[in-house]
């Protein structure tokens, strides 16, 4: 049995008294019912994730994974992949805008070369987990092999094993890799049904012509590789991406620990939704930190019956989102355990109505 089957088939469903524990809690507090809207459904699942009336999700941490994509051959993004790199020694250097959000919401950022074309030598604070140096143009090919795409899933959920035993309690999403809206459109095409056309966007900003050429080198990508829609993992071998496995891992070793996950945007969220084809009840903790404006995101989010915190125009990656849902996640479990009930504040609560009464 491969570790990826092993670590799918012992996640858990949640269990639903955690779940009425939090809302008896939450509707005592000096609030209307319901009032706090998202934030009381957060604070909720997070004790229900984490099966405990008081979580304390005191050490966090975004996993930034890094990859490049033979697919970029095709002139399918605005920036050459050399960018990759450089950007790694941006984030190790601390400079990036992951950097700074996570700093902003008392988070750790482990950057994880997953599949850079690029040696990095000894480079400070990299975590070197390459798999491959670049896929291979999807165009022409699958991205990957079958054993290349199994072992960039081990490695997220080995990196999720690790980290849980390190005590962190909160995870974040991220990724960077010049080309990687490309994959990440195809998955959602082949997974959805729906066409390149409408789930593709402009990636770092490409031209109209530019923008054609993607819908063109995507619709080619999924004729030369027929990924079979019931097999994820054959879906990411042939036109995903090394981060995207990646992420997928992080999400099922998350999973298996009962470690809640913030997803980053459109290229993190194609991981988790690899992860959720190989086991659905991955969904379950999983929150949605924001919409892309790529197009295909809210296709994948529907697919995924998620409902993301923010809207905020974003369209970075590298688990900026995530470092900013933090921060709602974070507001939501300071409002189930700090605020008073109405027994404590002694405020009247609200009068139950006849029916409620005669019920009693």
């Amino acid at each position: 049995m491969s570790e990826i089957t092993t670590i799918a088939e012992s996640i858990k469903p949640l269990d639903e008294s955690f779940f009425t524990a939090a809302n008896e809690r939450l509707d005592s507090l000096t609030k209307p019912r319901g009032s706090l809207g998202t934030l009381e459904v957060i604070a909720s699942r997070i004790v229900a994730i984490c099966e405990d009336p008081r979580p304390l999700l005191d050490k966090k941490i975004i996993f930034t994974f890094a990859g490049d994509h033979g697919v970029t051959d095709e002139g399918v993004s605005a920036f050459p992949k050399e960018v990759t790199p450089q950007m790694v020694f941006n984030f190790l250097a601390g400079g990036a805008a992951i950097n700074v959000l996570a700093r902003q919401a008392g988070a750790d950022v482990a950057v994880v070369d997953i599949g850079v074309d690029y040696d990095f030598g000894d480079a400070e604070g990299l975590i070197q987990k390459k798999i491959v140096s670049g896929t291979k143009n999807m165009a022409t090919g699958p991205a990957m092999t079958p054993e290349e795409a199994g072992r960039c899933v081990e490695v997220g959920i080995d990196l999720a094993l690790e980290y849980a035993d390190r005590g962190y309690k909160l995870f974040g999403t991220g990724e960077m890799g010049i080309g990687n809206t490309t994959p990440s459109s195809a998955i959602i095409a082949c997974l959805s049904g729906l066409s390149p056309r409408e789930v593709t966007g402009r990636g770092t900003g490409v031209d109209d012509a530019a923008f054609e050429n993607k819908i063109k080198v995507i619709e080619k990508a999924l004729e030369v590789n027929s990924p079979n829609k019931q097999d994820a993992m054959d879906v990411l071998a042939k036109v995903g991406g090394a981060e995207i496995g990646g992420i997928a891992g992080l999400c099922l070793g998350a999973a298996s620990r009962r470690i809640p996950v913030l997803v980053d945007g459109f290229i993190s969220t194609a991981g988790a939704l690899i992860a959720t084809e190989i086991e659905p009840k991955v969904r379950d903790y999983l929150f949605a930190s924001h919409k892309s404006v790529e197009r295909g995101h809210q296709a994948m989010l529907e697919l995924m019956n998620l409902k993301p915190l923010l809207d905020l125009d974003l369209r970075l990656g590298e688990g900026s989102g995530a470092a900013l849902g933090m921060n709602i996640v974070e507001a939501s479990l300071r409002i189930y355990k700090e605020m008073a009930t109405f027994a404590e504040a002694s405020v009247s609560e609200e009068e139950k109505s006849n029916q409620e009464k005669q019920a009693n």
